[in-house]
């Protein structure tokens, strides 16, 4: 009898601490996915907003796959800030450069960096794809190569896979979004 309950008792905390394991690995997942949604809204609401910076520099400063460097007032404080946005390793970092000094510059090691999503698995997959103004029409420039994105692009798309454990179910969670840059507009 005792030999029953204790196999009982063995396989009730076995389950027990499989449905805690499970549950915890669900909820890690759903939160780094709830970050990185909040992450790309916020993102695409300063990159529809770049704008030329405060020393005169064109609103895109570098169009990567893995990193986007643009200006924009990221804080409503009249101030245009340098901001970029990058993939290191796993992690979607954001850094952002105020404007000092007279005249306006930015001193990069004055970057502050935060981390927006962790779980990032885009490894090689572009994080942003660049577009000019006749996308979807023209498909044969688009999306832009390189050397044309910094003076081109005029739409972007964003695409962050996530996933707390590649190596277990479920697979890749994908965010995807579109932005158009309203101050590189040319068709209004």
């Amino acid at each position: 009898m005792i030999a029953i309950f204790a196999l009982a008792m063995s396989l009730l905390i076995s389950f027990v601490i499989y449905i805690y394991r499970a549950y915890g690995y669900n909820f890690e997942q759903i939160a780094a996915i709830n970050e990185a949604r909040k992450g790309i809204e916020t993102m695409v609401k300063e990159i529809r907003e770049a704008r030329y910076g405060e020393d005169g520099s064109y609103p895109l400063k570098e169009a990567g796959n893995l990193q986007l460097i643009f200006y924009s007032d990221i804080d409503k404080d009249t101030n245009i800030e340098r901001v970029r946005y990058f993939l290191d390793g796993i992690n979607f970092k954001k850094g952002v450069v105020e404007p000092s000094g007279d005249p306006p510059q930015y001193i990069l090691s004055g970057e502050v960096v935060d981390t927006l999503s962790a779980y990032v698995r885009n490894s090689a997959t572009p994080i942003f794809t660049y577009y000019n103004g006749d996308w979807p029409i023209d498909i044969i420039n688009n999306p832009l190569p390189t050397l044309t994105r910094l003076t081109e692009t005029k739409l972007m798309h964003v695409y962050l896979k996530i996933n707390v454990d590649p190596n277990r179910p479920p697979d890749n969670f994908e965010l995807e979004s579109d932005v158009q840059i309203r101050n590189l507009k040319t068709n209004l």
